[in-house]
């Protein structure tokens, strides 16, 4: 917009100055050439007292001299003839630069005309003598006369039409910037707001429609901060009412007496308040979980599987599952916290034991790359029939005691590496659920790397249905 405004205001602007100063120009080529011709008729009338009292050649010799008053070689007068005085002949005073046939011209007419001469032009002036003829006096008017001043004026002209297209140019510029940068921030502000950054604010000046625009955007702004607020201290209030029936439920718990299944439900309802905890302390934190805190942070995705698998392991075996878990050995790093690499790993198994029959087979497998971690979770069940409506938030898929958030939840951890999810068919016969964690910046596209292997056979790479 600042450059269009620029661009309207030049064009205006030139245009005005053509329109002006082209006509002026002409103007004043023509005064100089009246200037110079209104010279010359005034050293021809200076000689018409003098042919009307004599036409002695020295006397108009004389006054030929002193008319030119240091203009030589400009003016000539021609007498004719007079027939009343036998044997008389004309008489020519000076150069003459006229030709014949407009000399006769004037004096038919006796009306002053101009003559174009070689150099410049000669003003032919009538004046009548004392015996009747017709004497014409001839001024010689240069080029260089005629158009003195003319280039200079032009030049004048020309520079001060500069300067206004110029300064123009310099006026529509600033007020492009007076218009353009309040846009600027506004757009700018909108941005970061978009990308999280729920401080940003626009300075409320400029133009009045973008004051009026500032004014609503810092309104809007405010109002999606004490809306998040609100939702995170009403995540946080609903959370918090689960404490007392989980109280209720521990104490329970701790009455079961010894043995596996005491332990797991003790177990499972220590977990339980520990995610209730973490949910009310992450719904009053602004900051979100899924991103690691400096370089360096995350878990090691390893023994974070090893955990959860032994926690899980005591279930399947009460199931008769046969578990494999392979690629676990050695340390791995992902950029993810560990509280949320272990809300996905429990999502992931805990569909499997929800959408799997008793003794259903299953296994873990973690493939590390050079720059990004593949976890596959795989089944041997009737597998997903719609991976793609598997994978929208809320959906469950018609599947009984399913939310659909919690693949969800994975995908959302997933992408925040920089990664993805996909559901296809595993080797085992059912489900296959690859979690891709990549090492690269967030927001970045991740790199497939085609040389990972599982135990000599190529990953399975089969996208949504």
């Amino acid at each position: 917009m600042r450059w269009a405004l620029v661009k309207v205001c030049l064009a205006v602007t030139v245009m005005v100055v053509v329109a002006f100063a082209v006509p002026l120009g002409m103007v004043i080529k023509e005064m100089a050439r009246d200037r110079a011709f209104s010279n010359a008729e005034r050293q021809a009338a200076a000689i018409g007292p003098t042919l009307s009292i004599t036409t002695d050649r020295d006397a108009l010799e004389r006054a030929v001299a002193s008319t030119q008053s240091g203009a030589e070689d400009r003016m000539a007068v021609h007498v004719p003839a007079d027939p009343a005085v036998p044997a008389s002949a004309p008489l020519d005073i000076g150069t003459r630069r006229a030709p014949d046939k407009d000399l006769e011209a004037t004096r038919e007419v006796i009306k002053a005309s101009v003559t174009d001469v070689p150099g410049g032009s000669t003003l032919l002036q009538p004046t009548a003598l004392s015996s009747g003829q017709i004497a014409i006096v001839e001024v010689f008017v240069p080029q260089a006369e005629v158009t003195h001043g003319v280039t200079t004026a032009w030049l004048v002209l020309a520079g001060v039409g500069v300067a206004l297209i110029i300064g123009s140019v310099a006026v529509a510029d600033r007020l492009g910037v007076r218009m353009v940068r309040p846009a600027q921030r506004l757009a700018g502000a909108a941005q970061d707001l978009g990308e999280g950054r729920l401080g940003a604010r626009v300075p409320e000046e400029g133009p009045t429609e973008l004051r009026s625009a500032a004014v609503a955007f810092n309104s809007m702004a405010d109002q999606v901060v004490q809306l998040l607020a609100n939702e995170r201290e009403l995540a946080a209030d609903l959370s918090h009412r689960l404490r007392t029936p989980l109280t209720v439920l521990r104490l329970n718990a701790a009455s079961l007496g010894e043995g596996p299944a005491a332990e797991q439900t003790r177990a499972a309802v220590e977990q339980l308040e520990r995610e209730v905890d973490t949910i009310i302390r992450t719904a009053r934190d602004a900051r979100p979980r899924t991103q690691p805190d400096g370089p360096g942070a995350g878990c090691d995705a390893c023994e974070v599987i090893r955990e959860r698998m032994a926690f899980w392991s005591a279930l399947a075996e009460d199931e008769g599952r046969e578990v494999r878990l392979a690629g676990v050995e050695r340390p791995v790093r992902v950029p993810v916290a560990r509280a949320d690499l272990v809300a996905v790993l429990d999502a992931l198994l805990g569909n499997v034991f929800r959408h799997t029959p008793e003794g259903t087979a299953f296994s873990v497998d973690v493939h590390n790359g050079e720059d990004a971690v593949i976890v596959l979770v795989s089944d041997a069940g009737a597998g997903i029939a719609d991976p793609r409506a598997a994978l929208a938030r809320g959906n469950s898929g018609g599947r009984p005691g399913s939310t659909g958030l919690g693949l969800d939840i994975v995908r959302r951890v997933a992408e925040s590496t920089g990664g993805d999810v996909r559901i296809g068919r595993s080797v085992l016969g059912g489900t296959e659920v690859r979690l891709w964690l990549t090492r690269a910046r967030p927001g970045a596209r991740p790199r497939r790397n085609h040389r990972l292997r599982r135990r000599g056979t190529r990953v399975q790479r089969h996208g949504p249905a």
